[in-house]
């Protein structure tokens, strides 16, 4: 054995042992980019890029594994860290965001089983994390921990939204359930979005921050926009059921609102950012956290197009397809940014 194989073993082992529990904002990101090229009817490269989000999907699901097993004490000190615990919730919503974009092509019995997959975990996670990691943590005050994951929370609901809504008028059995855990998941979605919007506020307005807490998550605080308002776009697109037809006006109507606080958004998220690079030369490098960043920018383009299609607001459409493209450009420059940061550290250490 080389001397560079045992330094190759242990930086994989320490890239094990090191994931952050939001690195599944890869495959969302990935997958989004993936629909929205769709729209644009670039199929083929929209294929390629679902088939990738899968790649990366089971690649990152090894790996949690893999913690698991030989790394346990540090994912359960994630787990009860209130700084990073709420982004194992992006593997609910990258479960989520694969299986809509395989009933784009068809395939809704795969869909359908992805559905339940992240049901279960969703529910797990959504009583777990809170306790643990809020509710059982002896540390008081929690609250000086919130930060943008939290909002991952509330994506994760929408998420699940989005794919029983999208499997719902495609024929599969149990059209009236599919219709109730999308009105349910929704609801409860736009409840923690104002329940994590008023903690954030309280933790921003009350404890002291700086250039480096504010981070890329933060812009899931749009991110968390901009799926409520796809989810409730495709609720408003689902076939007749029960819960359906007593909500849709209300959901129509409260999707163009979060789409408009989600637009207003944007320029003060820019905004810090330039407070954080630029004035506080805090350098621009890859690091995990930026895919927290890319998903919100692909989901508020595919959101606003399906918006814009849903409430007849064609300049609403307009506003999409030009960002859809702008989120193609992040992603690709994250990807690259990613792949040079594994090889640095992967590779090149060898």
């Amino acid at each position: 054995m080389t001397t560079a194989q045992p330094v190759a073993a242990s930086a994989r082992a320490g890239a094990v042992r090191g994931l952050l529990p939001g690195y599944f904002a890869l495959v969302m990101s990935t997958g989004m980019v993936s629909i929205g090229l769709n729209l644009h009817d670039w199929h083929a490269a929209s294929v390629v890029l679902l088939w990738l989000s899968v790649v990366c999907f089971v690649i990152l699901l090894v790996a949690t594994v893999l913690r698991f097993l030989r790394f346990r004490a540090e994912l359960v000190g994630d787990l009860s860290n209130p700084e990073r615990a709420f982004g194992f919730f992006t593997i609910v919503a990258a479960i989520d965001v694969v299986g809509t974009r395989l009933v784009i092509d068809g395939h809704n019995h795969l869909a359908g089983a992805l559905l339940a997959a992240a049901l279960v975990v969703w529910l797990v996670l959504g009583y777990v994390i809170p306790v643990v990691a809020v509710l059982g943590r002896r540390e008081r005050p929690v609250i000086n921990h919130t930060n943008g994951t939290w909002f991952i929370w509330a994506v994760a609901s929408q998420s699940v939204t989005v794919l029983a809504a999208t499997l719902q008028p495609t024929g599969v059995p149990g059209t009236n359930l599919l219709a109730l855990i999308a009105v349910f998941s929704w609801s409860l979605g736009v409840f923690l979005y104002a329940v994590v919007g008023i903690l954030l506020i309280v933790r921003l307005t009350v404890y002291p921050f700086g250039p480096q807490d504010i981070q890329p998550p933060y812009w899931v605080a749009m991110g968390a926009t901009a799926i409520t308002v796809l989810a409730g776009s495709r609720i408003v697109a689902m076939e007749q059921a029960p819960t359906v037809d007593v909500t849709r006006g209300l959901v129509a109507g409260l999707a163009l609102l979060f789409w408009c606080f989600g637009t207003w958004l944007i320029p003060a998220l820019l905004a810090i950012g330039w407070w954080r690079h630029i004035t506080h030369h805090i350098p621009i490098r890859y690091e995990p956290a930026w895919w927290s960043l890319v998903f919100p920018v692909a989901m508020y383009g595919v959101g606003s197009h399906y918006l814009g299609v849903a409430d007849h607001l064609p300049i609403v459409t307009s506003v999409g397809d030009v960002v859809i493209w702008v989120a193609v450009a992040v992603w690709a420059l994250t990807f690259v940014a990613m792949l040079a940061h594994l090889w640095r550290s992967l590779v090149a250490s060898q």
